[in-house]
């Protein structure tokens, strides 16, 4: 297994503008934003490239996701800032950015059998009926896995590329332990002759 087996797929991330933010005027002069503080104080403001969203609070405070890297993350937020110069706000600071949740997914090279994995390792929940991934917590990696029969995964919770790579390596370290399905080999297809033919012993 290597790392380069999972690559994120987002970043969740808070910060403050430390201002504070009119969002009906942000909303009545920016097209790209959604504002029904009747549902939820924050306003949604959707950033075209990167392809990302935030929610944005009167606060000051953004949380930001869709981002896949830190530089993306970082021209996000550039973009919100210069949204709000159309109504006049100017944010002087440079805003401090805390990563809240990682997300990456991939494959960890052999098939999994849920069943047994469900069965033979510790914090895991799979109901087959309502979802077909095993969810596995793993408490020492602070990382949380959805893991499919076919070998694919999800990873979460992480907060750093080197903690994602880091809890993929102890979660196939684990899997090898206990997944039948993966060490065995499968046995060589038969070769076709053209069909079994019946031979009669001359006598």
């Amino acid at each position: 297994m290597t790392t380069k087996m999972v690559k994120v797929v987002n970043i969740v991330v808070s910060t403050s503008l430390e201002h504070d933010i009119p969002l009906e005027k942000m909303a009545a002069t920016l097209s790209n934003t959604e504002y029904n503080p009747e549902q939820f104080p924050g306003l949604v403001i959707r950033i075209r490239e990167p392809k990302t969203s935030a929610l944005v609070f009167s606060s000051g405070k953004v949380v930001c996701t869709g981002a896949r890297s830190i530089d993306k993350v970082e021209e996000s937020i550039k973009q919100i800032i210069k949204s709000l110069e159309k109504i006049g706000i100017n944010i002087k600071i440079k805003p401090k950015i805390n990563i809240q949740n990682m997300v990456a997914s991939g494959a960890v090279g052999m098939p999994l059998n849920l069943n047994v994995l469900a069965m033979k390792l510790d914090n895991t929940e799979y109901e087959p009926e309502q979802f077909p991934g095993l969810v596995y917590k793993l408490p020492q990696a602070k990382a949380t896995f959805l893991l499919f029969s076919n070998g694919k995964i999800v990873c979460t919770g992480t907060k750093s590329e080197d903690e994602v790579h880091a809890a993929v390596e102890q979660l196939v370290e684990n899997l090898k332990k206990v997944n039948p399905a993966g060490t065995k080999k499968p046995k060589p297809a038969a070769k076709k002759t053209g069909g079994a033919k019946k031979t009669s012993k001359k006598r």
